[in-house]
């Protein structure tokens, strides 16, 4: 709830700090005193349009700082500044400060960070809602009716969103599925060609590489084949060097041992034969390894450009063709199995919508019976409000099938009828200004405790109205500040005012040329001699203060 309120340069103020404190509160104060000014400054601190109009005269800059008590943990509120990193410690306050510029431009910050004017907007709304002749904006929008009343009915929307969450998912597995073999049957053809295609080449992932290099391996053979010819020639027949080498190294085995230089080189004829035996070995080796074999040579060549050509045809590398092909025929298969798993999915669908309904239909049960209470509650409050000859009605509509959402299946409204007769209209179109500002607090009072902004404004509820009325509407925003609320409200009326449980006046002096508006908390002194002013008008009877003690007695 609001704890303080600091305000400078706006309009009439120049400067002003208030504080504030749980239960009911009233500000008061002659007509034009400025009551106005000091909800537009506290407007403009919860995120609405920064007019430059609201920049006191002579100033070049204004702004407002509202500090509120720091929201649970585990609430919206508390979530959604989580959300945008937002620091909040633990027991400080949580504060908003708005600067305006006298040129139109404006910054907002939460916590002293700086933060975008929606998001100010946002927060607001969750910590204050203000009610008034031309600013009812939360209970006149019918999207947030439904979930009043579901607080209201204490009702565990959460099943429901759960239950179609999981119907949405079935759907759209289902809805894949039935994609995917659509596709698939389309492709059918050709899937039947490129499966048979690639299961009758049979690629072998590596295989491309195994070709490519014994392809080389023989193509180099081919080229070396004359020159190994002539190189072999070299070490066959009588007049080879090896031969005439042995020939040489016998007759020398017979004159060796005369002379030791013989013997010598008889030892280097037999090293020269031992190597010219190895490289002929080495030759015939190579010659086999280079062997060049035209018919091979021409079934590799021709697997090779198959694979590749194949690879080319798919957009793939040669490798890749082996998964390809189980890819492909995986989705032919899927065609030939495709209706049976699709009777699976359609089951699925069924019974998650099942689900879904009965969770719904429960839920619409529940809020059923919960806007009849809730319609006998408001009922209750109307008579009181001087709104005999109005109805109240909570409507709860089933929404056609395509329309169901995680929230269930009903439209949820509220209706009033003003007079016998009358057809049921929404709140906003059929009540006046004054109407419709006792109608939303008869619903406030109805729904006390649940949910909405712990600090609610209502600004002139009882224009227009007094004597019982204006003390029925008292004890109605007494009864629903003590439910766990703050109530600020800004009236003309001495029997709501002498409800209040802190009371500020505002007034409106000048000097010269400077007007100023002032606000400042009254005592209980200050309180009768303010509600004494509000019965009498200007001048302030002995009577007028009695007659305010007897309100303030009665409100004690």
């Amino acid at each position: 709830m609001l704890t303080a309120l600091s305000i400078a340069n706006i309009v009439l103020i120049e400067r002003l700090d208030l504080d504030f404190e749980a239960g009911l509160g009233v500000l008061t104060g002659e007509t034009g005193a400025g009551k106005s000014i000091l909800l537009d400054a506290l407007g403009l601190a919860l995120g609405m349009r920064a007019d430059s109009a609201l920049v006191r005269q002579g100033s070049d800059k204004a702004q407002v700082t509202a500090s509120f008590a720091a929201p649970a943990s585990g609430t919206r509120l508390a979530a959604l500044l989580a959300d945008n990193d937002i620091a909040l410690e633990v027991g400080e306050p949580l504060l908003i400060r708005r600067t305006l510029k006298v040129d139109g431009g404006s910054r907002a910050f939460l916590n002293d960070q700086p933060c975008s004017a929606a998001l100010l907007r946002e927060v607001g709304g969750h910590l204050v809602e203000i009610h008034g002749q031309h600013d009812d904006r939360g209970l006149l929008a019918p999207a947030g009716h439904r979930a009043l009343l579901d607080a209201y009915a204490r009702a565990d929307t959460g099943a429901v969103a759960a239950a179609h969450a999981a119907w949405r998912a079935a759907e759209d597995k289902l809805a894949a599925a039935r994609a995917a073999i659509s596709e698939a049957e389309r492709d059918r053809e050709w899937l039947e060609h490129c499966v048979a295609e690639l299961q009758a080449l049979a690629p072998q992932p590596g295989e491309e590489a195994e070709l490519a290099e014994a392809r080389a391996a023989m193509q180099k053979g081919e080229r070396l084949a004359g020159d190994m010819g002539a190189i072999m020639e070299a070490f066959d027949g009588s007049d080879s060097g090896p031969a005439q080498l042995r020939a040489a190294a016998r007759r020398l085995d017979r004159l060796a041992g005369d002379h030791p230089l013989l013997a010598e080189a008889l030892a280097g004829l037999d090293r020269a034969i031992i190597e010219a035996d190895e490289a002929e070995t080495k030759l015939h080796e190579a010659a086999r390894a280079m062997e060049y074999d035209p018919e091979r040579l021409e079934a590799t060549e021709t697997r090779l450009f198959e694979l590749r050509a194949m690879a080319r045809k798919h957009g793939c590398q040669p490798d890749e063709l082996a998964e390809l092909t189980g890819t492909l025929a995986a989705r032919l298969d899927a065609i030939e199995g495709g209706s049976a798993g699709l009777a699976k999915l359609e089951a699925a669908v069924a019974e998650m919508a099942a689900a879904y309904t009965h969770a719904a239909t429960a839920l619409s049960d529940q809020r059923s019976k919960a806007a009849t209470r809730l319609d006998t509650a408001v009922a209750g409050e109307l008579v009181p409000l001087k709104l005999d000859a109005a109805r109240f009605q909570t409507l709860v509509e089933r929404l056609p099938a395509d329309r169901w959402g995680p929230e269930g299946m009903d439209r949820v409204e509220f209706l009033i009828s003003t007079n016998p007769g009358a057809p049921f209209a929404p709140l906003a179109k059929i009540a006046s200004g004054g109407e419709l500002s006792r109608f939303i607090l008869a619903l406030k009072v109805a729904l006390a405790e649940e949910g909405g902004a712990d600090t609610i404004i209502f600004d002139e509820i009882d224009r227009g109205v007094g004597g019982a009325v204006a003390s029925a509407i008292g004890d109605r925003l007494a009864r629903l500040a003590g439910a766990g609320k703050q109530l600020l409200a800004v009236t003309h009326s001495p029997q709501v005012a002498a409800k209040g449980a802190f009371h500020f006046i505002i007034a409106k002096s000048s000097e010269g040329t400077v007007t100023r508006t002032s606000v400042r908390a009254l005592d209980d002194a200050g309180r009768r001699e303010e509600i004494a002013r509000m019965l009498s008008g200007a001048e302030v009877t002995d009577e007028a203060r009695a007659q305010a003690e007897r309100l303030l007695e009665v409100a004690a």
